[in-house]
């Protein structure tokens, strides 16, 4: 068994709401083997893994697993279930996991949850199935593999990837809240909200965070000051820039005194208590650093404190004690700092909510000045010092004290947060007792520090105490109680029709005063500009219209490959629009059959908030049975049916029932719900419809007219859109008609059976006849491009068929006789005609038709199109 590939879905996808990592496994010689074929296997994997005899698998219950492999199970199944628990064992808790075959005969997928945050391209993942895959395989060896070195590395990878435990929990609060996160790459940066109301935050610091309070609050000279000038208490100290500075500024201000650098952070270079010059001296040669100064502070005595502000108001408070040992009498100082490290929540750095104790210089030194060593055994009860600034990053711990704050203190710090110009700022405090009001005499209390972006480990998972919400009270203060966090999103999916349905939404919004971005086929647009060209239908493009926040509202299209390779961009679309779902895009991505591609797109209509608003096409069977999938029928939607004709049954019966509809009636679009109708506008004055005969443009009129009333748009202003909707301007490639000398060129990016129909009967209703220059994408199965042409074969008589550029994967001249053949199957009698390129396709099509005749023109790419008719002298034609 090996492993082929792996791929990662990020967003929500057809397995799962969260994120998942496909791993395709190719079982070679394995290939229909079940464990009880290998006996022994079950037993040497369990011995490696002993967690495995606890995995419930579809029994529900523990022991499931073990009873599968003693059934018999494939060995897919069982690689899902091995990873899983080399996941859990490196502390990356994720528990979904399916298998599937795909591909070939020997070929299986296995679909694991990933951690919402984990980095995209990170290769945790793909080396955890590795290592399972060499597990399975060792134990088919006939050996009990030991994971354990390969997989303390993987585990390393993961510590540094994951996200900090400050900003872990501002995530987790975020979508406790429903505010929709994005982790920006591997950094501590996340990305909250959407649109006009995307904020950043970055560990416990925000976007409206002050520049000026951060230079304050790095800059430990600079912050005393600030606090002096608002009359607060702060210790009396000195700049020092050499060490007889350091020993002028002990004897001005007597001893103990405390030395540390200008500009440190996290206790590093901190020496407290110093009474003597010698002392004093060495601290200045360890705290001055590049910069040369140091801050000579008297010592104020009493307990350390980390009092946390949020908007204004103290929202916790701990005290902190400093790194230290207690003795039992036999055991030493070392032996007692591995025991404290064997607590799980000590960690390397940030990852944990405490941090792992160490033996370094200074604590030696520290250690010394006590009577002790590594090797010493300390008493019994005995509290033995290896730091004595109280930091959680030099392996501090913390008691939560936030009930106990007495208002006078907790004024305090409100004004020193306000002075610093700080929305959430850490306040370090020294002070006899932080439950009653700070003494007056000077030298008595102090503000030791003011901190952006503070450390809130100490809250979150105190030592001791209760445990307090500070990220729910940071995401409170940048989404406070009634404040949105989300920008409507409209996502267009179908087989047929998104582009153009997208484009109209669009519109529609833009005439309604909403700057809207947009994604398309075409490209990403924000207020109507194109600011990204590219095929813009997927999860990449549809993040960067929700991370613009000059966006009001969006509009995705969402084609079946974003979706396939890397899910959606988005959660929790307001409106989902399903245009119709057929044959198309078959043979790629294992997708195989109609049932697929519904399974495929049937994710944007689960994918709505509940109670949003599902618009789905009622003459199209596909469509509109989503209606009644159980992942649709969660979500609680509002359905709006669209069809061309109002007698449609499944249109007519969701109208008996009291439901909203779009249909034309009368030769106007109109709108219903239940036995009311409103006209929207006739329906030849629909741009780009051609007085109407262009049924498949007034189809995607109706769904975009159903998406926009779903986000309360007045009628009035949709028929505005729909008269001004000019196709060569805001629906170039879709349905354009272009005068070349006498004949018109209608240009459109049809290439699957049901949109070449479509735009057969456009041209038989409106020019009886025409000639048609087709190209077709090699990436489809044989069978569908046979299927597209006969259905081209139904109008055109007269085909001249040429090749894209990109043959995808295609031999030369393949998809010519492919398409050729096609046509001859459903009209033996075609006149067809093979060209080089796209400018001898319009050239011999050219030649082929009457005056006054139309030519067909489909293509794959617009660009080279649209030069080409540049070139013609090409003229939009109404």
């Amino acid at each position: 068994m090996r492993l082929d590939h792996v791929r990662r879905l990020s967003g929500p996808n057809v397995y799962l709401s969260r994120p998942v990592a496909i791993a395709r496994l190719d079982l070679q010689g394995l290939t229909g083997h079940e464990t009880t074929d290998h006996p022994g296997f079950a037993e040497r994997l369990v011995a490696a893994l002993p967690g495995l005899a606890g995995h419930h698998c579809s029994a529900g219950r523990p022991g499931g697993l073990l009873a599968a492999m003693a059934r018999g199970t494939y060995f897919g199944h069982v690689t899902e279930h091995v990873t899983l628990e080399l996941s859990g064992l490196i502390g990356r808790e994720v528990f979904f996991g399916r298998t599937v075959r795909a591909g070939g005969p020997s070929d299986y997928d296995v679909i694991l949850e990933c951690p919402r945050d984990e980095p995209a391209g990170s290769p945790v993942v793909e080396r955890l199935i590795t290592l399972a895959v060499r597990l399975v395989n060792g134990a088919l060896a006939g050996i009990v593999p030991d994971p354990s070195a390969d997989l303390a590395r993987v585990a390393a990878v993961h510590e540094e990837e994951r996200l900090g435990v400050s900003t872990a929990a501002l995530a987790r609060a975020a979508r406790e809240r429903g505010v929709p996160v994005r982790r920006v790459g591997g950094l501590n940066l996340l990305r909250l909200g959407y649109g006009r109301h995307r904020r950043l935050v970055w560990a416990a610091m925000t976007d409206a965070t002050s520049a000026i309070g951060m230079e304050v609050a790095g800059d430990k000279r600079l912050a005393h000051r600030v606090l002096a000038d608002a009359g607060l208490p702060v210790p009396e100290g000195r700049v020092a820039a050499s060490p007889a500075e350091a020993l002028e500024a002990l004897r001005d201000i007597g001893g103990p005194v405390v030395v540390k650098p200008l500009a440190g952070h996290q206790g590093e270079g901190v020496h407290i208590e110093l009474t003597t010059p010698p002392e004093v001296v060495a601290a200045f040669a360890s705290a001055a650093g590049d910069d040369g100064e140091v801050l000579v502070e008297s010592y104020i005595p009493g307990g350390d404190y980390r009092v946390l502000v949020v908007g204004g108001r103290v929202a916790a408070a701990a005290e902190l004690t400093a790194a230290c040992v207690t003795g039992d009498g036999t055991a030493t100082v070392e032996a007692l700092v591995e025991r404290v490290n064997a607590d799980p929540a000590r960690g390397e750095g940030h990852d944990r909510p405490l941090t792992r104790l160490v033996l370094g210089p200074t604590e030696l030194a520290l250690l010394a000045r006590q009577g002790h060593g590594p090797a010493s055994v300390p008493g019994d009860g005995e509290r033995v010092w290896l730091r004595r600034n109280a930091n959680l990053s030099t392996g501090g711990t913390s008691r939560d004290v936030t009930a106990d704050v007495h208002a006078e203190v907790a004024a305090m710090c409100v004004r020193a947060a306000a002075a610093a110009g700080m929305d959430v700022c850490g306040i370090d405090l020294r002070l006899p007792d932080i439950a009653s009001p700070p003494p007056a005499e000077r030298g008595a209390a102090g503000i030791l520090e003011v901190n952006a972006a503070p450390g809130l480990r100490m809250h979150l998972a105190p030592h001791e105490g209760a445990c307090r919400d500070v990220a729910g009270d940071i995401v409170g203060l940048m989404y406070p109680e009634g404040t949105p966090s989300r920008v409507p999103v409209v996502s267009v999916t179908g087989t047929n029709g998104k582009t153009t349905t997208v484009r109209m939404i669009a519109h529609m919004l833009e005439l309604d005063g909403r700057r809207t971005g947009m994604t398309s086929t075409e490209g990403v647009y924000v207020g109507g500009r194109l600011v990204h060209r590219s095929d813009a239908s997927g999860p990449r493009s549809a993040e960067m219209v929700l991370g613009d926040r000059s966006v009001d509202a969006a509009v995705l299209e969402t084609a079946r490959g974003g979706i396939v390779r890397r899910g959606l961009g988005y959660d929790r679309a307001d409106v989902a629009v399903v245009t119709n779902i057929t044959r198309d895009h078959l043979g790629m991505d294992d997708t195989e059959s109609l049932d697929d591609l519904v399974d495929i797109k049937a994710l944007v209509a689960e994918e709505i908030r509940r109670g949003g608003d599902l618009v789905l096409n009622a003459e199209d069977e596909a469509s509109a049975a989503l209606a009644g999938r159980p992942g649709v029928r969660g979500r609680d939607p509002v359905v709006r049916y669209f069809a061309l004709d109002p007698a449609a049954p499944v249109l007519a019966g969701h109208l008996r029932d009291g439901g909203t509809g779009y249909f034309v009636e009368h030769g106007r679009l109109t709108e219903a719900r239940g036995d009311t109708r409103t006209p929207i506008l006739p329906a030849e004055e629909v741009a780009g419809s051609f007085g109407g005969h262009a049924g498949h443009v007034i189809a995607d009129a109706l769904a975009a007219s159903a998406a926009a009333r779903a986000l309360g748009v007045p009628v009035d202003v949709l028929a505005r859109a729909l008269r001004s909707f000019d196709p060569h301007t805001r629906n170039p490639g879709r349905g354009c008609v272009y005068q070349v000398g006498s004949n018109p060129v209608l240009v459109d990016y049809a290439h699957n059976p049901a949109a070449v129909s479509a735009m057969g009967a456009f041209v038989e209703r409106r020019w009886g006849a025409g000639v048609a220059a087709v190209t077709l994408p090699g990436d489809r199965s044989d069978e569908l491009v046979g299927e597209t042409a006969r259905a081209l074969s139904g109008t055109f008589g007269r085909v001249v068929v040429y090749e894209d550029e990109d043959l995808r994967g295609r031999r030369s001249g393949e998809m010519t006789r492919l398409i050729v053949q096609g046509l001859r199957e459903g009209r033996p009698d075609v006149c067809h005609h093979p060209a080089g390129d796209l400018k001898g396709a319009l050239a011999s099509a050219l030649d082929m038709a009457e005056p006054g005749e139309p030519v067909l023109l489909l293509y794959e790419k617009l660009q080279p199109v649209a030069e080409l008719l540049e070139t013609l002298g090409a003229e939009p034609a109404g």
